[in-house]
């Protein structure tokens, strides 16, 4: 009997150590992160912001870790194929994935796209871009009075593009509609670019785009009006749409994922990192002169964050009708 409960004894310790030495083994990788290349994923081909601001990150993690971060693209589904593949990615902290408020929240809803808003392991926000009403730089609409008188006396007439369906683009025409009483017509296309071109070439009437829309082609566009807390400083004559007593703030949202098996000491260490680079003056400037909005959502603070994202963009997409 003894010899029995000696041996029971002897297993209840080890199954307690097992833990603990794991704890210890995972502390000790947390302090070494980075200690070789970390493999960055764009759910998104090249050249989008999602790209532009890796490219961004890029030298200062490089500067800040001695660690290259190699960027590797994997397209398809407006970024659900590759989120739907992040969980069964080895989570080691040596393979990160963008990530992009509201498509990680809005697809989701709109069908079955192989994952679920709550499989997306958020570790930093770093960046946005502004929802902004952009027309051609001879169009009659000088301000965002002159379009919305425009669009209540000509209900259904103010043509609108934007990038896709229950898009960022999309949801602020939506809410613009809902605040102001107008109606206007949004008119989907697949991507930033076909919806500027649609613009320019005079097959809409004003675009949902973002500020960097504007700080791309400056002299072929005016911005009349950015959703952001208050004035922007390449864009110091743009009224926000809170001075003009619309509450809209936001746009399309962009931060770094990684596998739900990545474990939380290396979870902060990237916060960490992340939340550094953005601290970097030259990070800083190269964001703000392309039109992008620096924001500061660490680790240990996303868990409120999205949740506040996740109602406001769930009211918007039953309003736009997309789900019931």
């Amino acid at each position: 009997m003894k010899i029995k409960t000696m041996a029971a004894t002897i297993a209840l310790a080890s199954t307690i150590a097992v833990p603990s030495l794991m704890t210890v083994a995972q502390a000790a990788d947390a302090s070494n992160y980075p200690s070789r290349p970390v493999h960055y994923i764009i759910p998104f081909g090249p050249g989008g912001e999602s790209d532009i601001t890796a490219r961004l990150q890029q030298p200062i993690f490089q500067k800040k870790t001695g660690q290259n971060m190699v960027i590797e693209y994997k397209p398809g589904g407006g970024g659900a194929v590759a989120w739907s593949q992040l969980n069964s990615m080895k989570g080691d902290g040596y393979t990160i994935m963008g990530t992009n408020l509201p498509h990680i929240i809005v697809k989701p809803m709109m069908g079955n796209v192989g994952f679920k808003t709550k499989d997306i392991t958020n570790v930093y926000m770093f960046e946005y871009t502004p929802d902004a009403i952009i027309v051609s730089k001879d169009s009659p609409f000088k301000t965002l009075g002159d379009l919305i008188a425009y669009a209540k006396k000509h209900p259904g007439m103010l043509t609108m593009s934007g990038s896709g369906t229950g898009t960022a683009n999309h949801l602020a025409n939506v809410r613009f509609n809902n605040i102001t009483g107008t109606k206007t017509t949004y008119i989907p296309f697949k991507g930033t670019g076909a919806a500027y071109a649609a613009l320019r070439g005079g097959q809409v009437k004003a675009e949902w785009g973002y500020s960097t829309v504007a700080a791309n082609h400056p002299g072929e566009v005016r911005m009349l009006a950015v959703a952001t807390d208050k004035r922007m400083k390449i864009f110091p004559k743009v009224p926000t749409f809170k001075e003009k007593k619309i509450d809209m703030v936001g746009g399309a949202y962009r931060g770094v994922a990684v596998p739900k098996s990545t474990p939380e000491p290396i979870r902060k260490k990237l916060s960490d990192l992340i939340g550094k680079i953005n601290a970097d003056p030259d990070f800083q400037q190269s964001l703000a002169k392309r039109g992008f909005v620096e924001l500061n959502v660490p680790y240990d603070k996303m868990d409120a964050f999205m949740s506040k994202q996740r109602s406001k963009f769930t009211k918007l997409v039953k309003k736009a009708g997309l789900v019931h």
